[in-house]
C-alpha cells in the first residue's frame, strides 16, 4: 500500500471534493483497479471448523510504529489507559505483526536496521513476524515496482545474484515466521528486468532464485506469493505454479479490489485447493468514520469510496467487516490460515494541521484520540 502521493494535499481539497461528490481518489497502490463486482455483502453461512493443528496468522501490519512512536505518539486502550500499543494488540488476540522491507531507504524507516530492532521487540512479545520484502528503496505494488539503486544497471545474471544474496541475508537476520517475496506483485517485481508481462520468464526466475536462498537459509519458514486484488489472481497463480512456495497472500479493500464478500470467499477456495497452498488476506481494512483529524488527504474519504451496504463506516461497521474477515480466513476456507490488517497505527501523528501526515487515520485501528476501536474485540486466534 503507497500513501505518499496523498500527503500534500489540504483540508480544502477534502470539503470540495465532498460537495462535488468527486470519488475520484486514486491509489498509487494499483492505478488499474479491478472492475467493479456486484454488490453482494451476504455471505452464505456454511462454516468450516478449523483444524486444530493448523496453524493461523492473525494480526496488522505496524511498519510505521518505529517512526510514528519516536514522534512522541502515544496510545490508549478503550478504558483510556497508556498501553504499549504492541502489548496491546496481542492481548486482544493477534499473534502475528507484519513489516515491510526495503533495500536502502532514504532515511532510516523499514530498512534492515530499523527493522531488526523491531523484530526483535516482538519476539520479546511472544509475537510471530511476517516480513514483506518489497525488493525497492520504496513503495512496492502494482504499479511500481522499482529497482533499487545499488542493483539498476546489472546484467540479469549478476541481478538474480543479487537477489539471492540479498534473501539469504535478510532471511538469516530476521529469521521470519512468514516472508512475503515482493509486495503485491501482480506486475511481476524489480523492472524492467522483471516485468511479468514484458519479461514472463525472467519473472520467474526471480521468484525461483529468492525461494531457493530462503530454503537454504530459513527452511522452516513460509515463503508467501502475495497478488493484490480478486480479478487476475487465478492466472497470476497458474503462472508461477512452478515457484516453491507456501502461501497465497491477496490483498482485498473493498474500494480497489470489488465490494462481493461472497466471491472473496469463492476465490480464496477456489485457488487453494487448485494450487494446494494455504491463502491469507495479507492486506485489509476498513474505515471507522469518513471524516479526518489531519490536512493529509485520506484514501478514504467518500461513501462511494468504499463502503459495503452492510458495513457502514463506522466503529460498529469496521468491527463487522473485520469479524466477515476473520470467519472466511479461518473457518470458511479449509486452507484460510488467516490476514493482516493494514495500517493499523496510522494515526494522524503529526498533529491536526499536516499536510504530510496520515491518510489512514479514519481506517486505523485506534480512534482519533488515539484508542483501541471495539474492532478490536473481533479478534480471536482459533483454537
Amino acid at each position: 500500500m503507497c500513501f505518499l502521493c496523498y500527503q500534500m494535499k489540504q483540508r480544502w481539497i477534502k470539503i470540495v471534493a465532498l460537495f462535488l461528490c468527486a470519488g475520484t481518489f486514486h491509489s498509487c497502490q494499483d492505478p488499474t483497479p479491478d472492475p467493479e463486482l456486484p454488490i453482494d455483502p451476504e455471505v452464505p453461512e456454511d462454516p468450516i471448523v478449523p483444524v486444530p493443528e493448523a496453524e493461523y496468522f492473525i494480526g496488522t501490519d505496524l511498519s510505521s510504529l518505529p517512526e510514528i512512536e519516536a514522534a512522541g505518539t502515544i496510545f490508549y486502550n478503550t478504558e483510556g489507559q497508556l498501553v504499549d500499543a504492541v502489548s496491546l494488540l496481542k492481548s486482544m488476540g493477534m499473534n502475528t505483526i507484519r513489516l515491510r522491507l526495503w533495500v536502502d531507504p532514504q532515511d532510516e524507516h523499514s530498512g534492515l536496521a530499523e527493522v531488526k530492532a523491531f523484530a526483535e521487540r516482538l519476539r520479546s512479545a511472544r509475537l510471530k513476524l511476517w516480513l514483506s520484502v518489497h525488493y525497492s528503496d520504496t513503495w512496492a505494488d502494482p504499479g511500481k515496482q522499482v529497482i533499487p539503486a545499488a542493483w539498476q544497471g546489472l546484467s540479469f545474471p549478476s541481478l538474480k545474484d543479487s537477489v539471492a544474496s540479498y534473501t539469504q541475508r535478510v532471511a538469516q537476520t530476521l529469521q521470519p515466521d512468514i516472508i512475503q517475496l515482493g509486495n503485491e506483485i501482480n506486475s511481476g517485481l524489480l523492472h524492467p528486468q522483471g516485468d511479468r508481462n514484458a519479461q514472463p520468464e525472467q519473472f520467474l526466475e526471480l521468484l525461483i532464485r529468492a525461494t531457493q536462498a530462503v530454503r537454504e537459509t530459513t527452511p522452516e519458514a513460509r515463503i508467501m506469493l502475495h497478488y493484490a486484488g480478486i480479478a487476475g489472481a487465478d492466472a497470476f497463480f497458474d503462472e508461477v505454479a512452478e515457484v516453491d512456495y507456501d502461501q497465497i497472500g491477496l490483498s482485498y479493500y473493498p474500494r480497489w479490489h470489488g465490494k462481493d464478500l461472497a466471491d472473496l470467499k469463492t476465490t480464496l477456495r477456489r485457488l487453494s485447493e487448485r494450487h494446494e497452498k494455504e491463502v491469507l488476506i495479507a492486506e485489509t481494512a476498513y474505515p471507522f468514520t469518513l471524516d479526518w483529524a489531519d490536512w493529509t488527504n485520506n484514501l478514504v474519504g467518500l461513501e462511494e469510496q468504499v463502503i459495503l451496504p452492510s458495513y457502514p463506516a463506522s466503529p460498529q461497521g469496521q468491527q463487522d467487516f473485520i469479524s466477515v474477515i476473520q470467519s472466511i480466513t479461518t473457518r470458511e476456507v479449509a486452507l484460510g490460515r488467516g490476514f493482516c490488517y493494514w495500517g493499523a497505527e496510522l494515526v494522524a501523528w503529526r498533529g491536526p494541521e499536516a499536510t504530510d501526515g496520515s491518510p489512514w487515520e479514519n481506517q486505523a485501528l485506534f480512534d482519533f484520540e488515539h484508542r483501541a476501536l471495539p474492532v478490536l474485540d473481533a479478534i480471536e486466534l482459533p483454537q
